[in-house]
């Protein structure tokens, strides 16, 4: 596996956990650009043929 596919699984991993935790204290502006980020780095994914777990 290489490095880039590395930081995306990684960023993808601690937006989602970002994004959960922004939920529970009910913090939608942070839940909503953790949402964006996600979005992104999943489309970044797609195009370079990273699959991604989930």
């Amino acid at each position: 596996m290489g490095e880039f596919t590395t930081t995306i699984e990684y960023r993808l991993d601690q937006a989602y956990k970002g994004l959960q935790e922004a939920r529970s204290t009910g913090d939608e502006y942070l839940a909503d650009t953790l949402a964006a980020e996600i979005e992104d780095l999943r489309r970044v994914a797609d195009e370079h043929g990273i699959a991604l777990n989930g």
